[in-house]
């Protein structure tokens, strides 16, 4: 996986990004350049499913790739995703993500620099998932199964 490149497409993913080996999880999606805090980072870009077809997917053996979009839709970055479905988890992530225009974006919380795997807080509330997580962090909660406030 090179710097820049959406996997098997060969189209620009965003500049500064890269996929390698992470201490946190499997591969991680890292920066390469500076990126200032507040900035977006990638779309975060994969299948759109219903919930229940999200519920079904979740239940099967395996890392998991999907994440809630609204109510009754997610995406499941293991299909016809990017590169951002390498971000992993971290209690004290570095990422935030938000939902515009029914898309959803990464974007800094801080500086971010060359070499920094990029992380987000996953808040997973997906009860089948019983990840556990790996983030090492003073607040690490020790799984990623904890539905948002």
């Amino acid at each position: 996986m090179s710097e820049g490149k959406v996997r098997g497409v060969g189209e620009k993913l965003a500049i500064g990004l890269s996929v390698k080996k992470s201490r946190l999880h499997g591969f991680g999606c890292f920066a390469t350049v500076l990126i200032p805090k507040n900035s977006a980072i990638a779309e975060y870009a994969g299948e759109r499913i219903t919930r229940r077809e999200a519920m079904r997917r979740m239940r099967r053996p395996g890392v998991k790739r999907i994440t809630e979009l609204g109510a009754n839709l997610y995406i499941d970055g293991s299909v016809g995703g990017n590169d951002t479905q390498y971000i992993n988890h971290s209690c004290e992530p570095n990422a935030d993500v938000f939902i515009i225009d029914g898309f959803m974006f990464f974007f800094a919380l801080q500086e971010i620099v060359p070499g920094e795997e990029i992380t987000v807080d996953y808040l997973n509330s997906f009860e089948e998932d019983r990840a556990v997580c790996r983030c090492r962090t003073s607040s690490c909660r020790r799984s990623l199964n904890q539905k948002a406030a």
